[in-house]
């Protein structure tokens, strides 16, 4: 393959996943923009329980991970009976830890929002949003595993048309939700969560039809007798240390997040609005990963590893340009930004200094999540999570600490210690993904 056939091909999958992507964080986004109508706190709590339910998320992802890096491998190697099993296993496995999950945040929400510092004021309004949404975290366990599956076989553009009506029905919900309209009641962050739930439900029910009508007709639960032992365990050995790195990361974000609690309601809103900001960036940089995921995970399993090495390489050098130049623009236009969400004077100059910041931030994590999401595509997924957790926990968390509450440099100095974090990980990746020695580490 020359350069401009890889590209085409990368830009074919990347630009469905980026739509998509940024569509699914969208919801979360509509649901800050249109809260910050109702009231601040209720922003504040409804960022720091999402960060709780993107923990729970990524225990999904240890499942639907290793399926989609068994799918693309058995689907660049054509073994269309495997692509099947592999499926079956993890629609089964996810729909039984969901409902768990489900269960533990509707009995538990005040237990975990308490671990975080979460101030009286906004704990009502976070008890509320975890309980509704995180109460339906089994739908987000389907769904996430029915995405990973149609878009490991390239059928990309399938979930961004999903996220498109998803996130059509949950503008509509917020607004006769949040507000009451036609005779509705005003339910504010429950008729937020309400409407998230509800959308993210009617999504994995078309979602499911599409999978077992077009994508991959070989789903059967014959296929469960006898039970896939080996074929869970494969998809286990892959996804657990896979997801081993994101929940590192998110654990470290959330111990962050206790320290920003401790710096006010402003600092903590900042933040929230913050992400909101940055959302397009680092969606950009999620979807180009998985692009180059899937097809260094289709050149694998078709034994064209040479091919998986340049597509690697040439997918950062194309995420650099472009998060930059998105990352540059969020800076240059922050206070404008900001505003749109909130008219505190305080809040937009914390959010400016710290989004002059991020453009150096998103340079390093570039790199590791298009190399790390290669490396897991080649099998190599226990050499990311090792040093991601070396690196999080001693540089991200360790130094948010010391710079952001001992120094005072509060959440502007939070970002430099996740700064240095992403650019020491995307230096080790780099040098990882050069020495080739993933080329030795099959998976099928």
């Amino acid at each position: 393959m020359n350069k401009r056939v890889m590209r085409k091909e990368l830009i074919r999958l990347t630009w469905p996943l980026f739509i998509e992507l940024s569509l699914f964080m969208l919801l979360g986004t509509v649901d800050t923009i249109m809260l910050s109508r109702y009231s601040d706190k209720a922003v504040a709590a409804v960022s720091v329980s999402n960060q709780i339910a993107g923990f729970i998320n990524l225990l999904f992802a240890v499942v639907t991970t290793g399926t989609a890096i068994l799918c693309a491998q058995y689907k660049g190697a054509k073994d269309e009976k495997n692509l099947g099993i592999v499926a079956t296993v993890s629609l089964l496995f996810n729909a039984t830890l969901g409902i768990v999950l489900s269960l533990v945040l509707i009995l538990f929400a005040k237990n975990l929002l308490s671990l975080l510092n979460v101030p009286q004021e906004v704990m009502p309004y976070g008890v509320d949003y975890l309980t509704i949404v995180g109460g339906a975290a089994f739908v987000q366990a389907l769904l996430s595993t029915i995405s990973a599956i149609v878009r490991s076989h390239g059928f990309t553009k399938i979930t961004m048309y999903s996220a498109i009506g998803m996130n059509i029905l949950n503008i509509i919900g917020n607004y006769l939700l949040i507000f009451g309209k036609f005779g509705l009641p005003a339910l504010g962050v429950r008729g937020s969560a309400l409407s998230t739930s509800v959308s993210r439900s009617l999504a994995l029910i078309v979602m499911f039809i599409i999978l077992v009508k077009k994508v991959d007709k070989n789903i059967s639960f014959k296929l469960l007798r006898p039970f896939p032992f080996d074929m869970l365990k494969r998809i286990l050995k892959i996804g657990i240390p896979s997801a081993g790195e994101q929940i590192s990361y998110n654990t470290s974000q959330m111990v962050i997040t206790s320290f920003i609690t401790q710096m006010g309601t402003n600092t903590l809103a900042a933040k929230a609005y913050i992400n909101n900001i940055t959302m397009f960036t680092i969606v950009f940089t999620a979807a180009i990963g998985q692009g180059t995921s899937i097809l260094v995970g289709n050149k694998i399993g078709a034994k064209k590893q040479e091919e998986a090495y340049h597509i690697c390489l040439d997918s950062v050098k194309v995420g650099i340009g472009i998060s930059v130049s998105v990352a540059l623009m969020s800076a240059v236009f922050s206070r404008a930004l900001t505003s749109i969400f909130t008219s505190n004077e305080e809040i937009i100059k914390i959010a400016s200094l710290v989004l002059i910041i991020d453009v150096l931030v998103e340079v390093g994590k570039v790199f590791n999540v298009v190399i790390i999401s290669s490396l897991r595509a080649a099998g190599d997924v226990k050499f990311p999570v090792y040093c991601g957790i070396l690196s999080m926990w001693g540089v991200s968390v360790l130094f948010s600490f010391i710079f952001g509450v001992k120094f005072g440099f509060a959440l502007a100095g939070i970002w430099i210690a996740c700064g240095m974090d992403e650019w020491l990980r995307g230096i080790i990746m780099l040098f990882r993904w050069k020495s080739g020695k993933w080329r030795k580490m099959g998976l099928i």
